[in-house]
């Protein structure tokens, strides 16, 4: 373990995922092995440094994610993808169970060009499997900027001490 900056330096990528309520999809993915550092936090908007209250409002055009930093020597990209997916319904637009809104949204951020093309043919394989009765609308899109959220949300669940009940599982 070391800061965020110490792992990416020694070889750790980053992978930033959306699906639903960031409290339980961080909660499963910081018990992966291979994963040594998550953050919760706000991404794929335009306001600057938005606060929970803010994008909560869906006029941001953020989406609740989560940031992590891993080692692909011991869980590869492709491994979080499959988790991604079995985390969540990446069929229902902007909503995941109760939480409704674009916040809510299934997203893959990608962070390089091996991310985007793992990240679409996995969704193009999902969607052909017939899985789901309906159009996968999970968005691929460009890492941009990474807002931290404010520090009561980050390991909420840990914090708490509930286990991920926002979680969805398909």
């Amino acid at each position: 373990m070391g800061t965020r900056e110490e792992l990416l330096s020694k070889g750790y990528e980053i992978a930033t995922f959306a699906a639903g309520c960031f409290w339980g999809v961080e909660s499963v993915f910081r018990k992966v092995k291979g994963i040594d550092h998550t953050q919760v936090g706000y991404t794929g908007g335009t306001t600057v440094n938005p606060s929970y209250k803010e994008v909560c409002t869906g006029t941001t055009g953020h989406a609740e994610a989560v940031e992590l930093i891993f080692d692909p020597n011991i869980v590869p990209y492709h491994k979080l993808l499959e988790l991604f997916w079995a985390l969540h319904d990446p069929t229902t637009l902007n909503r995941q169970g109760p939480d409704v809104g674009t916040q809510y949204r299934s997203a893959i951020f990608y962070h390089n060009a091996d991310q985007q093309h793992a990240a679409i043919a996995s969704k193009m394989d999902l969607q052909r499997s017939g899985k789901f009765d309906n159009e996968i609308t999970t968005e691929i899109v460009p890492a941009g900027p990474f807002y931290r959220a404010e520090e009561y949300h980050q390991q909420y669940f840990e914090k708490m001490g509930t286990e991920g009940g926002c979680i969805m599982k398909y």
